[in-house]
Parts: structure tokens; sequence; C-alpha cells
């Protein structure tokens, strides 16, 4: 590749702020709230359901622990499949990258699916245009792409504003909750908690975390990477817990804890509950800011993702395990040839699914976002795993952040797993074969992964050693030499 072709990303882009928006807008707590909850009320522990969200979220600050620790000695956009290769070996990286490729583009796919469903109901509903949902997802992808092509920088302040909007309606909404009913704190005895399926309330409250770890991918475009990733894991996690936990308690509050699960389920077909929850504590005028305010959701998760994304496949692309035209980058630091690719392939698929008649909802969506989450929460336990072997390796001092923190967050993981394998019809809300049989795609993805770098440790020599050396590059926040390809 020649000397004057770009593939540096934007240096010093990102503060801890915009790490999080970047992050919390993947997670995207409004959807969260409108999906991901009110299915882990119907579906798990019924008004125990916040309990699930604060497990899970200390889970996580556990496994953050251990990831702060290998984040500040490792600054690479390759994200977890960096992790892996620095701590589990170059074999096992290769596979966890695989994953996270098919992971990420799918979720893409899926926010399409999601973007095009409530655009098409919600634009339908409030100025009688009626278009199909794949003209609405398929515009929403149009633009995401454009404006991620303006820029990390660029995206973390488009994404910081619709934050800042979908989590100011869910305050109002759990402060009106608050004054006029309180919260009941049954919904943490241990009957509220044990009440239903605890293990899918645990699991889909998981769910609602996914993106988080999107922090360290950003951190070549980081300010001061080796202390800002840390600290924009830390506050994103935490801040994910209680928006999410705060709001799903002042949820079943509303309903009533004895009642949570019922009323739920009673809900669960047109997926209104916190919409009709809203219309009584927040007013009319509200709810339908916050019917709008889901469309700007939806978007930021989609754009967000897109984001990481493309980031995989720019890593992928500058380590030369997919073609090497992926790691340009344009004049803004964006990677725009990898944002092409995902967005073209994000589109490809979504226009198979609408000519083949796919329901967004009931098909495009749940396949898509159900392989995502299974892939991601994979991912995440592999890089919980590779932060104890890494520290172990080099006879780590210090116990607790590197060994017993992260150990205890992998377990969690793990349990994820377990339980996402086990029950991913329900976390692909599915009972259609072809769709219960997308895992399989990991078992792919993880022996293609596996036997392409034995080809590369036998065949490609220099580009199998630079998986490793790529990122012995960055340990020292880029040691003055730019990601460059090679």
């Amino acid at each position: 590749m020649s000397d004057t072709v770009n593939t540096t990303l934007r240096k010093n882009a990102l503060g801890v702020g915009a790490i999080v928006f970047l992050v919390l807008a993947a997670v995207a707590p409004l959807t969260g709230m409108v999906v991901v909850a009110s299915l882990a009320i119907a579906l798990g522990n019924g008004g125990g359901t916040p309990f699930a969200f604060f497990a899970v979220a200390v889970v996580l600050l556990l496994f953050a622990i251990g990831y702060g620790k290998m984040s500040s000695e490792l600054v690479n956009a390759g994200g977890f499949y960096a992790f892996v290769v620095k701590g589990l070996g170059r074999p096992a990286g290769l596979a966890a990258g695989f994953i996270a490729m098919l992971g990420y583009n799918f979720f893409v796919v899926g926010t399409i699916g999601t973007s095009g469903f409530f655009m098409k109901i919600v634009i339908a509903d409030k100025t009688g245009l009626d278009m199909p949902w794949l003209f609405w997802g398929l515009a929403s992808i149009a633009v995401c792409y454009l404006m991620a092509l303006r820029g990390v920088d660029f995206s973390s302040k488009i994404l910081g504003v619709s934050l800042v909007l979908e989590t100011s309606i869910l305050i109002i909404f759990d402060v009106a909750v608050l004054f006029k009913d309180g919260y009941s704190f049954s919904a943490f005895s241990y009957h509220s908690i044990t009440s239903g399926s605890l293990s899918i309330g645990l699991l889909l409250a998981a769910t609602g975390f996914l993106g988080f770890e999107a922090t360290s991918l950003f951190s070549e475009e980081a300010k001061n990477p080796l202390k800002t990733v840390p600290r924009a894991t830390y506050v994103a996690i935490t801040l994910i817990g209680v928006i999410l936990g705060v709001t799903t308690w002042a949820v079943v509050s509303a309903t009533g804890v004895a009642q949570a699960q019922d009323t739920a389920i009673a809900h669960a077909p047109t997926g209104d509950l916190v919409f009709s929850l809203a219309s009584t504590y927040i007013g009319g005028f509200l709810t339908d800011v916050m019917n709008w305010l889901l469309l700007v959701s939806l978007f930021a998760a989609m754009l967000a993702f897109h984001n990481s994304s493309s980031r995989y496949l720019f890593s992928l692309g500058r380590a030369r395990i997919l073609p090497q035209v992926l790691s340009k980058t344009g004049p803004s630091g964006a990677p725009y040839v990898a944002s092409t690719v995902q967005a073209a392939f994000a589109v490809a698929v979504a226009v198979i699914f609408a000519i083949t008649g796919a329901d967004p909802i009931l098909t495009v969506v749940p396949s898509m976002l159900g392989f995502g989450t299974l892939a991601i929460l994979v991912l995440q336990a592999l890089a919980a795993l590779s932060i104890v072997v890494h520290f172990r390796r080099n006879d780590d001092p210090r116990i607790w952040s590197t060994l017993v923190a992260p150990a205890l967050g992998f377990l969690g993981l793990c349990f994820a797993v377990v339980l996402a394998f086990k029950h991913f019809d329900i976390v692909a809300g599915s009972d259609s074969q072809a769709v219960n049989s997308l895992p399989y795609l990991l078992v792919v993805a993880l022996v293609g992964g596996i036997g392409y770098a034995l080809y590369l440790r036998t065949s490609r020599t220099a580009v199998y050693d630079a998986l490793s050396s790529d990122l012995e590059r960055f340990d020292d926040h880029l040691h003055n030499a730019p990601a460059v390809g090679r």
C-alpha cells in the first residue's frame, strides 16, 4: 500500500463524554425500555425485573475492572478482537474477530428492521404518510452512512443530543411515577426476584447492556485513551444500570409489582406497555414526544452500531486478515471503505428479507438482533477470559483487579452465554427452525478463525506475525508511530 494512502483514524477526537455518548446511543435507553425491559418483565421474573438489571450491572462492573486494566495497556481499534489476540493468542483472536464481525454486522441489519417498522407505524399514524418499512429502513441507513463519513466526533455530537433527549423523557416518567405513586420496595423481595423465570430475566436484562463494550473500539480516536477508555467504560455501565434499573422499577411500581408480569404479557402483542403507562403518568403530549424520540433512539443505535462494525472491518483490514483496502480512511479520519462495505452488506440483507416478504418485526429484527446478541455475549466472555489469562501469564501482583474481579465477570458472562444458547428462541423472539439454527454460525466463525490462523502461520507468516506485533505497537499509546498500512 502506498505511503500516500491514509489508514490512520483521527487522533484525540473523543473525550470520556463523547465515548459514553457513542456507547449509550448503541444501548439506546428508550428502545431498551420499550422493547427489552417490557419483554424481561413479561417473560422473565415479572415484578422482580429491576433486580435483574442491577445484578447484571454489578457483574459487568466486575468485568470492567479487569477491562480497564487491559485497556490501560492496549490501544487498538480492534476492540475485543485485540484483547483476545493479546490474551489467548492469534488463533483465538481471529475467531473472536470473525464472531465480532458477524455479530455487529447482523445487528445493523436488525436496526434497519426496527427503524423501518417503527418509522412506518409512527409516521403513518401522525402524518398519514404510509410507506413500506424498507423505504424508511434504507433512508435511515443512508443518513447514518453519511453521518459516519463526517467522522466519529461528529457522530458523537449527534448521538449526544439523542441520548440527552431520550434519557430526559425517561427521567420525566420516573419522577412522575415517584411523586404520584412512589416506588414499591417489594420489587426486591425474595418472592418477587424469584417469581417467573429469573434466568430469562437476567438474560434479557443482559441484552439491555449490549454496546458498552464498544468503548475500546474508539481507543485510537480517544484523548489520552489509557485513562479515557476505562473511565468511559465505568461511566457507561453505571449509567445504563441506573437508567434501565430505575425506570424498570418505576414501570413495575406503576403496574403493581404483583401484577407486573400479567400486565406486560397483556401488552406484549402491541409492545405498548411503556407508552400506555406514559399516557397515564405524563400525559398525551409527552407520550407523543416519546413516540418520536423512540425513532431518534432507534436511529442513534443504528449509527452507533454502524460505527462499531466499521471499526472491526477497518482493524481486520489493517491487519490484512480481510482485504487491506478496508483500512483506508478519509480526511475526517473515518474508515470510509469499511463504512461503505458495512452499509452495503446491511442494505443487501435487508432488501433480500423484503423481497422474500419477511415481516420486519417478526422475522428480520428477532433473527438479526438475536444472533447479534449471542455473538456479542460470546465476545464479551472471551475478552473476560483473555484479561485473566494475560495478567496471570505476566504474574501481575494485583489480585483483585486482574484476577478476582474479571474472573467473576467471566463466570457471570458465561452464565449469560449458556442462557442465551438455551433460550435462543426467546432472545430471537422466534420458534423458526431457520432462525434457531443461526447459533451454528458461531461454530463456523470459531472453526474458520482457527483454521485461517493456521493457514496464515504456514503460508503468510508476515501477516500472522503482525497480528501480535501490531498490538504491541499500540501498547504505549502508539509510541509516536501512526497506525499506517503495513
